[in-house]
C-alpha cells in the first residue's frame, strides 16, 4: 500500500477518536479502512457500563463497511489510532474479525497502528498466525 493512504488513514483514525463513547475507561479509540474497492470507513469504540457490551472501533468500521458493501466486502488496509497518541494495537478479538475480512486470506491486508517506537505496519498474518478458520 502506498505511504499516502497510510497516512490518510491515520488521519481519519484519529478524527474517529473524538467521537469515541468512552465515559468509563477514558480510551478514545478510532479506526478507519480502506476496502479492496477503494471505500474508507471509519468507526470509533463505543463503550457501555456492561463491559461486555463494549464495541471496539475497529468493528465498528469493519460492521459498518459490510453493511454497504456487503458480506465479501474485504479490507485493503485498516488503521487504529488512540486519544492522547497512546500507543496500542488491535485487541484479538479484532485481530480474528479482520481475517475475516481479509484480502486473500489476509496475505495483503496491512494493519497500521501506534507503538511507543511510533507508527507501525504490519500484515494481518504478523498480528495473529493460525488465526481461526472453517
Amino acid at each position: 500500500m502506498e505511504k499516502d493512504y497510510g497516512k490518510s488513514l491515520m488521519e481519519k483514525a484519529n478524527q474517529a477518536t473524538k467521537h469515541a463513547h468512552a465515559p468509563y475507561s477514558k480510551f478514545h479509540v478510532g479506526a478507519a479502512l480502506l476496502t479492496e474497492k477503494g471505500n474508507i470507513f471509519t468507526g470509533c469504540n463505543v463503550e457501555n457500563a456492561s463491559y461486555g457490551l463494549t464495541m471496539c472501533a475497529e468493528r465498528n468500521a469493519i460492521f459498518a463497511a459490510v453493511n454497504t458493501e456487503g458480506p465479501d466486502m474485504k479490507i485493503r488496509s485498516i488503521a487504529v489510532a488512540i486519544g492522547n497518541n497512546l500507543p496500542g494495537s488491535p485487541c484479538g478479538a479484532c485481530r480474528q474479525v479482520i481475517s475475516e475480512f481479509s484480502t486473500r486470506q489476509g496475505a495483503k491486508t496491512e494493519v497500521i497502528y501506534p507503538t511507543r517506537d511510533g507508527i507501525v505496519s504490519k500484515t494481518i498474518d504478523e498480528l495473529l498466525p493460525g488465526a481461526f478458520a472453517f
